[in-house]
C-alpha cells in the first residue's frame, strides 16, 4: 500500500469508527440534531458528544436513519475490521468480501 492509497484508507477508516460511535449512542445522536437550530450547530454539538472532526459528522449527518439498524451496524463494523486488516498489511479484495 502506497502513502496515498494509507492516507485514504485511514480516512477511510476514521469515517467508519464515526458512524459505528454514532450508532452506539443513536438516542444521545438524534436528541442533538433536534435540538439543533441548524446544520452548523449540529456540527458542533455532534463533534462535542463523539469527540470527532467536522468531517466525520457530516458523514453522520448525511447518513441515512434507515442505516441505523443492528444489520446496517455489523455491515458497518464489518467494514471497519476489514480496513483495519488492510491497514495492518493484510490482503482484502473487495471482490473477495
Amino acid at each position: 500500500m502506497n502513502a496515498e492509497d494509507r492516507r485514504q484508507t485511514e480516512l477511510s477508516l476514521k469515517i467508519v469508527d464515526g458512524l459505528l460511535k454514532a450508532m452506539d449512542r443513536r438516542d444521545e445522536v438524534f436528541q442533538v440534531v433536534e435540538d439543533s437550530e441548524d446544520m452548523d450547530a449540529a456540527i458542533r454539538r455532534l463533534a462535542e458528544l463523539l469527540e470527532a472532526d467536522e468531517m466525520v459528522c457530516r458523514a453522520i449527518l448525511d447518513m441515512q436513519v434507515r442505516r441505523f439498524t443492528r444489520d446496517q451496524r455489523r455491515a458497518i463494523a464489518a467494514q471497519a475490521d476489514e480496513i483495519r486488516f488492510r491497514l495492518s498489511g493484510g490482503r482484502l479484495d473487495a471482490d473477495t468480501c
